[in-house]
């Protein structure tokens, strides 16, 4: 091939190349970039409610309970419920064997009796000594007794008056003995303090109890009727909460139905889990269908506000600052960037006031062609014409 032949190929393949890249080039605006283009997710304004409250989690317990103890020692000698049962108060519970209390309340009556008999005996003495005392003051009127024998009659009838006063306290004495011993014996049947149910039994028929220390528990009887809700606030939030603020709650077991009550009180005194400080606070919730049970575990909303028939957006679809919020507003083919009036907001969803209308679409992200929120929102928000908004100032509402 000559050298002007040579010329010409690399002439032609370089057209060829520089075809070829243009092509290319084209073919990725036109079509890459398109595909690549962002669109706007819109969400209609929509009416309804909306509260602000704050989250939180709870254990239920019984706002009044007993725990039943033993005042004696003993032997457990008849246990007359079982767990589950609804006792009224004053019903019969335990009975602890009773006879060594009894045979103390006998030795004590005996003796008791005994300072009685002597106490009459007593009081026939000095009957016989005031009639003593009497005659031989007469006898000393005639001289006919010394005046010894008249003084000595006066003094045995003293004597007897001061025996009968030691024995009168001393009877007394006995009788708050016995009085004791018999309290003593009532204890050896325990009876309920309280109208409830039997929440737990501690302890069995046969089993010795030593009440010399302490006070054995014997069984909890729990009143659930009326439950009370611990909640724990975070020292974050626990400022907002406020006594009788509306507060509503569900079981792990039943999150379908709510309770509804307000706040009894927060404890001052706080706890602190895994460096966590967490307040407790106490609601009180009546429970007739005994739904509700011991150490039930709940989540529990502390309304701080909340508005009824209003309308609402979802929260990222308000820019700016709250004194100058706005909306990307859809009008046609247009997205218009319209100033709104904002109220309550929560995780999700916010109040409008003013300045849009339910039916009214507007902006809550950017999708991309892969259906995930584009990262350019910020910068740039082109129109359905391809037109492009000027910048918004940034902000969360």
């Amino acid at each position: 091939m000559n050298k002007s032949g040579r010329t010409g190929w690399l002439k032609g393949l370089s057209i060829i190349v520089v075809v070829g890249l243009v092509g290319y080039m084209a073919w990725g605006y036109f079509f890459s970039s398109s595909t690549n283009a962002p669109h706007f997710l819109f969400v209609p304004v929509s009416h309804g409610d909306i509260e602000k409250s704050i989250v939180a989690t709870g254990q239920l317990e019984p706002k009044q309970y007993v725990v039943v103890g033993a005042q004696v020692s003993g032997q457990v000698e008849k246990i007359h419920v079982e767990e589950g049962d609804v006792v009224e108060g004053g019903a019969l519970l335990v009975e602890i064997d009773a006879t060594v209390f009894e045979t103390q309340v006998q030795n004590a009556e005996a003796a008791l009796e005994a300072k009685k008999a002597q106490l009459a005996q007593l009081r026939a003495e000095r009957e016989l000594a005031v009639l003593r005392e009497k005659r031989n003051n007469e006898l000393f009127e005639k001289n006919a007794v010394s005046e010894d024998v008249a003084i000595s009659g006066r003094i045995d009838v003293k004597v007897l008056d001061a025996q009968i006063t030691a024995s009168i306290a001393q009877i007394k004495a006995d009788e708050a003995s016995l009085a004791g011993d018999k309290a003593t014996l009532g204890f050896a049947k325990i009876y309920a303090p309280i109208s409830g149910t039997v929440a737990s039994i501690s302890v069995r028929e046969g089993q010795t109890l030593n009440a010399n220390q302490n006070a054995p528990e014997l069984l909890q009887i729990s009143d659930l009727t009326t439950m009370t809700l611990r909640a724990e606030v975070s020292e974050a939030d626990v400022d907002n909460i406020k006594k009788g603020m509306p507060v509503y709650f569900s079981t792990l077991g039943n999150t379908d139905k709510r309770y509804h009550s307000t706040v009894r009180q927060v404890l001052p005194t706080p706890t602190e889990v895994n460096d966590v400080v967490l307040y407790q606070v106490l609601i009180d919730i009546e429970n007739p269908d005994g739904a509700l049970m011991d150490s039930m575990t709940t989540q529990v909303f502390f309304v701080e506000e909340k508005r009824t028939d209003t309308k609402t957006v979802p929260l990222a679809a308000v820019k700016g600052p709250p004194h100058r919020a706005f909306v990307l507003l859809k009008q046609g083919d247009e997205v218009v960037r319209t100033p709104v009036k904002t109220g309550i907001r929560n995780r999700t969803d916010i109040e409008i006031l003013s300045g849009i209308e339910v039916g009214d679409e507007v902006v809550a992200g950017q999708l991309s062609p892969a259906g995930q929120q584009g990262a350019n929102e910020s910068r740039r928000m082109p129109g359905m014409n391809g037109t492009r908004m000027p910048r918004g100032p940034r902000g969360s509402a």
